[in-house]
């Protein structure tokens, strides 16, 4: 069987490197690299334009703490991926057996054991990228799960039943509403459960999407960045009318939310222990 390792010197450590890429192997090496690299800028590419495209719009910055994580993991992994797919393919097409039989087996080609330095490379480079990968997931994750100690919360209390959504604001007055407003660049604690069954409250443009149980109250924050109207939905089936339990969230500034909250007959500020007014 021919192929591009054959004829390789038998004392391949007293060449240069120069003189390594010389050789038949080293020629080889340099083939598939550039493959490698060809095929990495195709895939970075891919990705930026992946994440650009088929991400929704950054209204929050939860939002945008996503479409940045899948930017780094998507550009991080296209070289792994390209180094994969690379071999693979300079493999299928040049160490193809050219025996036509297909009844007689083909030659083994020369055994390969091992090779230090590539070990060694190989894992050192996974090792750096994946506790990269790793800081880079926490540290999003505390900046999207903590809230500001200077800032000054709005807590939200989401309600899913079959099948809409009701709020409350029961630090404004108790105002209870079917639709969501909310100030923006103002942090907003969601406080969600359901009255029957299981339901995801999601908004899809902020990043938000967490699960409401029966009897349990849990919780998800984030910070609106952008003015307008958005999507609520639930991302549960939840029985029949599931694809019609879905609303909007309409983002407003500080001083029109404090307008809305009085026309519905609450205080901006004013804390109420339970029940709600609307």
């Amino acid at each position: 069987m021919s192929n591009d390792i054959e004829d390789r010197p038998i004392d391949d450590q007293r060449l240069t490197i120069g003189e390594r890429l010389n050789t038949p192997a080293g020629q080889l090496v340099k083939k598939v690299t550039l493959v490698i690299v060809v095929m990495t800028v195709i895939l970075v590419i891919f990705s930026v334009w992946w994440v650009n495209e088929s991400m929704p719009v950054v209204a929050s910055d939860t939002e945008q703490a996503v479409q940045d994580t899948m930017m780094v993991f998507a550009v991080a992994s296209a070289p792994v991926m390209a180094l994969v797919w690379g071999i693979g393919y300079y493999s299928l097409r040049h160490w193809r057996s050219p025996n036509k039989d297909l009844s007689l087996p083909p030659e083994d080609g020369p055994p390969i054991r091992s090779n230090a330095r590539l070990t060694m490379t190989w894992v050192i480079v996974s090792g750096i990228l994946t506790a990269f990968l790793l800081v880079w997931g926490l540290t999003e994750l505390t900046a999207t799960t903590t809230i500001p100690t200077t800032s000054s919360p709005l807590v939200v209390k989401v309600t899913g039943q079959q099948w809409l959504w009701s709020f409350a604001y029961d630090n404004d007055g108790g105002v209870g509403s079917p639709d969501l407003v909310l100030p923006i660049d103002r942090t907003i604690v969601f406080q969600v459960t359901s009255t029957d069954v299981i339901h995801s409250f999601w908004l899809p443009e902020m990043g938000v999407k967490v699960d409401a149980n029966p009897g349990v109250m849990t919780t998800s924050i984030t910070t609106p960045s952008k003015l307008g109207t958005f999507n609520v939905r639930c991302a549960e089936l939840c029985g029949l009318n599931h694809s019609f339990m879905e609303t909007t969230v309409t983002v407003v500034s500080a001083d029109d939310f404090n307008k809305w909250i009085t026309a519905h007959g609450g205080t901006p500020g004013q804390k109420v222990a339970g029940g709600t007014n609307g």
